[in-house]
């Protein structure tokens, strides 16, 4: 069986290294807030061109955390308009809830899986403050043209960055071809971005032995706000500031994590490299292959593809040992946790939720397992 995933294959090598980190870790006898997270923030901060790092619990804390750093610092308040996209995992959404924003779904371009640009703009009303963008499967959404809309209507931006660890816009300034990745100078995109959310989960395309996440921002304010609000809202031990949570990326992960972000870009370029043969030589015209304009704007966290049949497709791929994933089977305004949305219509997100399979694509995946993968697909 081609596994979709096969994380204990993706951990081997660093299997040895791991082992010497807990020791490392365990001797030291500091095991919260300690000098393998403050390597990772440093470390992470300036692989993303970004100021400032905080490491927390998980990639939902993250989403949350930011939120409520902006209602701290004043810039949003209970009962404002969050735009997100209709398609997204449901934990987006959740996190816009979980502080009392109200979340607005617009609907994702069929080509890309992300929010469609042109349709923000009729979504906005005077109580929307916040635009929740998310990088679906690994594909940076149209960052420049958001921003516009958000600049022009004074408007946040957080990012979902999830799924797209390594993933930049400007082709000019592309990581690959500039020997020193931290001497790379922003481009006005970039600048311009806001904040970002990342999950270390263990299936990201940087993940860690559990749980764990990022938030990385130019912000200054915010970023001091959040440092204090993942420890019990204090910044200063039992003197505290903000009603807080407890959402720290630990001195484990962290040093895991640590071991595993030098390797990110070659990771990445790797899961390139199968998409590219799945693009160029999966040929079946019931099978719809995604977008990419070959940049560094997706990282493939998932090779999405669409068919009509889609059951079909999938228990012939099983059946020729070739696992498979759907992401995401239901829609979030079709889930049960939502009926007062159950009965809008989104047709494009409803077709995507209706039609896609995740191929198996990981840098473990072998050139035979990829060709494999396209002979049966082409045989279907």
């Amino acid at each position: 069986m081609i596994s979709f995933l096969d994380l204990k294959k993706i951990n081997e090598p660093y299997e040895t290294a791991f082992q010497e980190k807990l020791k490392t870790v365990l001797h030291n006898g500091w095991y919260i807030l300690g000098k393998e997270l403050e390597t990772f923030e440093k470390a992470f901060a300036e692989y993303n061109q970004a100021k400032y790092c905080i490491g927390v619990g998980n990639g939902f804390d993250a989403l949350v955390l930011i939120f409520k750093g902006y209602i701290e610092l004043g810039k949003l308040q209970k009962g404002d308009e969050v735009i997100v996209p209709a398609n997204t995992y449901i934990a987006s959404i959740l996190a816009i809830l979980q502080v009392d924003l109200v979340p607005v779904l617009v609907e994702p371009k069929l080509e890309t899986y992300n929010i469609n640009p042109d349709l923000i703009q009729e979504k906005i009303t005077p109580k929307t403050k916040a635009i929740l963008v998310v990088h679906l499967y690994g594909q940076l959404a149209e960052m420049e043209r958001i921003n516009k809309i958000a600049n022009q209507n004074n408007l946040l931006v957080i990012e979902d960055a999830a799924q797209s660890h390594g993933a930049f816009e400007n082709p000019n300034n592309s990581k690959s071809q500039i020997p020193n990745a931290m001497n790379v100078i922003l481009s006005e995109v970039e600048e311009s971005s806001g904040t970002k959310a990342f999950s270390f989960y263990p299936g990201k395309n940087l993940g860690c032995l559990g749980d764990g996440g990022a938030i990385t921002t130019n912000d200054k304010e915010l970023a001091k706000v959040l440092f204090s609000l993942r420890n019990y809202g204090s910044e200063k031990k039992y003197y505290n500031e903000y009603v807080g949570v407890n959402s720290r990326l630990d001195e484990l992960q962290a040093a895991f994590l640590n071991l595993k972000l030098p390797n990110l870009d070659n990771d990445n370029n790797k899961r390139r490299a199968i998409a590219k043969r799945y693009l160029s030589e999966i040929k079946n015209n019931k099978i719809e292959l995604p977008f990419w304009g070959f940049s560094e704007n997706h990282v493939f966290h998932l090779f999405v593809i669409r068919t009509e049949n889609r059951e079909a497709l999938q228990e012939y791929l099983t059946q020729n040992n070739i696992q498979t994933v759907i992401h995401y089977p239901i829609p979030p305004h079709k889930q049960k946790a939502f009926p007062e949305w159950n009965n809008l219509s989104f047709p494009i997100t409803e077709k995507i939720h209706n039609e896609v399979l995740s191929l198996p694509i990981s840098p473990v995946l072998t050139e035979e397992e990829v060709s494999f993968v396209i002979e049966i697909l082409n045989r279907y």
